[in-house]
């Protein structure tokens, strides 16, 4: 929280990965394909606020789906935000991840049975 009771921007990127490694993760393994889990770097970040959101208890609503893919990376799209009473929202953000080969310390290309899932979660 900052001075003014507002979630500290920096906290937000927290969110994003929380919500980003859950939805991946289990979403991947739920259908069969468990290399995402191992093999991810966040090459870039894009964050756009739009609202300050208040410290509170009650949890925040975070939409997430894949906007894009190409050969050796992909693009998670998020919002985060209220739905009741009106709709708010707090922060728009991109996430540019990329597949990497950890014992072979190297980037690789996106699978054809990983294109397969991020193609079953592109849009909203």
């Amino acid at each position: 929280m900052d001075a003014l009771g507002h979630v500290n921007n920096g906290k937000y990127v927290d969110y994003l990965q929380d919500a980003r490694v859950d939805f991946l993760f289990r979403t991947a393994a739920d259908l069969g394909v468990d290399t995402l889990e191992t093999g991810l770097l966040v090459a870039r970040h894009e964050v756009q606020y739009r609202a300050p959101l208040r410290f509170r208890a009650e949890p925040v609503r975070i939409e997430l789906w894949i906007s894009e893919i190409r050969g050796a990376q992909f693009t998670v799209d998020y919002e985060i935000l209220d739905v009741e009473p009106a709709r708010t929202t707090y922060v728009e953000a991109r996430t540019k991840l990329v597949p990497f080969d950890f014992k072979a310390n190297r980037l690789r290309r996106i699978t054809p049975e990983e294109r397969e899932i991020l193609s079953r979660l592109v849009g909203r």
